[in-house]
């Protein structure tokens, strides 16, 4: 298996425009997204940027990074645009996707993701998954809840569906953390595809890969990254970073 990590970064993001460089303690935002994925020591990291300005962010700090087509939908989309790009050829044969706007995602969250492609030679797309943090996480449309099968106790399982919507019954709730490990021909093919019915009903672009028949596993991480999608997270993620440093 031969990784490259990949992360999707654009100034237009709707709620939160020019997120990828908003400050967080005297570092651009997406600059500590590289820095944590580089500590995984998984495989090479370049950011597929929107813009310009992120590339020359990255590039000063010493990272690599693509400048693709602003237009293109999905992180998903300028993922497999950096890795067409970067590598015509196709040795990199799984394509890690990290969000950009997760500032503090542990290295071994990436691991994780890795981990699972390894272990399950029939995965196409490898995923994340934690722990619900609170009852509340249960109602909330803004928790997206993966439905996986796995044994008790087992640190990884196949994911059945995704969803924004209430669970009942027992068991334990697993909180779909948002990264992606795909193989490469597996990223190609849901890069190509329309967006299906039911992920235009619950807004989750996975839900894509499941209707085309592809095969989804989740790991388990220990606690969901804060992600940062609004001027509120950003600002708790700027105290996180000043209470690490203290």
């Amino acid at each position: 298996m031969n990784p490259l990590i990949v992360i999707p970064a654009r100034m237009a993001a709707q709620r939160l425009p020019g997120k990828p460089l908003a400050d967080i303690e005297g570092m651009p935002m997406v600059v500590r997204v590289l820095r944590q994925a580089e500590a995984a020591a998984v495989g090479p990291v370049v950011v597929a940027a929107g813009d310009s300005e992120i590339v020359e962010a990255v590039q000063a700090a010493g990272g690599q990074a693509v400048l693709t087509d602003p237009a293109l939908a999905s992180g998903s989309d300028r993922a497999r645009a950096a890795v067409d790009s970067l590598d015509p050829d196709g040795a990199y044969d799984v394509v890690i996707n990290l969000q950009g706007d997760m500032p503090f995602a542990a290295p071994s969250l990436v691991s994780v993701c890795a981990g699972v492609l390894a272990a399950e030679p029939d995965c196409d797309i490898a995923t994340a998954i934690a722990p619900e943090g609170s009852p509340a996480d249960r109602t909330d449309p803004a928790v997206v809840k993966a439905i996986v099968a796995m044994a008790k106790g087992d640190p990884r399982g196949r994911a059945l569906y995704f969803t924004r919507g209430t669970l009942y019954g027992e068991g334990p709730i697993w909180k779909h953390v948002g990264i992606y490990g795909f193989r490469r021909h597996a990223l190609s093919r849901f890069a190509a595809a329309p967006p299906s019915p039911l992920e235009q009903r619950e807004r989750l672009e996975q839900l894509r890969a499941l209707e085309m028949g592809m095969a989804i596993w989740a790991g388990v991480t220990a606690e969901t990254p804060i992600s940062v999608d609004t001027a509120a997270d950003l600002e708790a993620a700027r105290a996180f970073a000043r209470r690490a440093r203290s």
